[in-house]
């Protein structure tokens, strides 16, 4: 068993994932993305978002995303593959402050 810390590697803010936190009137759709272990199943990163942030976790969607290939010159190379995870909280659990705007 690994610590919630090595499970939730780091949280992912980009326009796409930040625009599932809240919709166009200011409701909130509570969904986050993280970066979160190869490894790791959908129940330890449920466990692991409950402890680190002491919320109630809905659901979680995870997919795997492959590396890209890229060039230095006449050399190629490929970026590492990782996993992202989507969070989705329950209506009556709070917000996590980190993604506020």
């Amino acid at each position: 068993m690994a610590y919630s810390y090595d499970i939730i590697k780091k949280p992912v803010i980009t326009e796409r994932s930040m625009e599932k936190v809240y919709d166009r009137q200011g409701n909130e759709y509570k969904r986050y993305t993280f970066k979160v272990d190869v490894n790791a199943n959908k129940i330890e990163i449920k466990k692991a978002v409950e402890e680190i942030f002491g919320v109630e976790v809905a659901k979680v969607n995870t997919m795997n995303v492959t590396g890209k290939k890229k060039r230095m010159g006449r050399y190629e190379g490929r970026r590492p593959s990782w996993k992202k995870a989507i969070v989705t909280l329950k209506e009556n659990s709070k917000v996590i402050e980190f993604f506020e705007m």
